[in-house]
């Protein structure tokens, strides 16, 4: 089976600075492909380095809401001359987005967002959206962007109808551990009915852990569980949906289900 993790800061402290040993981890366990977003200027070199030493890792340039304050003066001209510069494996803009559970002006966080959809759309490239408590907001400013680049919504936590407003305006769906938590039953219910096609894996590590491993730094190589609840919440064979969810990557990507 081929799994492509779509979100994961594989480069983040947490996992020290042995990228190597940690890729190999994740390869052992059948990850063939992830993408590291970008949370700001600090690690727009770091990841881009990343992705040209080792075969499978690609990127996404952009800036984290989260971490919008300690942004360097002219970041986002900063950021279009990155991208002007980017190599073939960057292949998303993010992650960006808006989230209303942090110390961080909310109009700051609108015109980073913004300024990021105009750029993908420029770009043609897909977003990759971080959105807590800010769905509504964040399908406003894409319309009123005309934002025809879809992307995925990272970190998906919410309800069918949710989900189907952002699928209408392109997007997939990024799967994570919220699914293998029996209390999730909102976004659990979910999952069994929406668009197979629509639906992507990732694990955010070293956040969102998994059932089980609550406390413990999340890894790549945990997508397997990731995949094994989803394929028993849709009723289907584990190949069946990593043969689907690899397609849906690639496709969203603009990669070859190949290297």
């Amino acid at each position: 089976m081929q799994l492509f993790d779509t979100h994961c800061h594989l480069d983040f402290a947490a996992f020290g600075k042995d990228f190597a040993n940690q890729w190999q981890q994740a390869n052992q366990a059948g990850i063939e492909r992830v993408l590291l977003p970008a949370i700001g200027a600090e690690n727009w070199g770091r990841i881009e380095q990343l992705s040209q030493r080792f075969s499978g890792v690609y990127y996404a340039l952009g800036c984290h809401p989260y971490f919008l304050n300690g942004q360097p003066g002219g970041a986002l001209n900063q950021l279009v001359d990155t991208l002007d510069a980017r190599s073939e494996r960057c292949v998303a803009i993010g992650e960006c987005g808006l989230d209303v559970a942090i110390d961080v002006d909310s109009k700051l966080q609108e015109r980073f967002f913004v300024q990021q959809i105009e750029l993908a759309q420029s770009y043609q490239l897909p977003l990759i959206i971080h959105s807590r408590k800010a769905d509504n907001r964040i399908l406003q400013l894409l319309k009123q962007a005309q934002y025809t680049q879809g992307g995925v919504w990272h970190g998906f936590s919410g309800s069918e109808q949710q989900a189907h407003n952002f699928i209408e305006r392109g997007f997939y769906l990024g799967i994570g551990g919220v699914i293998t938590y029996e209390r999730a039953k909102k976004t659990r219910q979910a999952v069994t009915s929406l668009p197979i096609e629509r639906l992507v894996l990732e694990t955010d590590a070293p956040d969102m852990p998994l059932s089980g491993f609550q406390g413990q730094p999340n890894h790549p190589k945990r997508l397997p569980l990731v995949l094994e609840t989803l394929a028993q919440l849709r009723g289907l064979p584990e190949k069946q949906m990593a043969a689907e969810t690899w397609a849906n990557s690639s496709r969203l990507f603009g990669l070859n289900t190949h290297e």
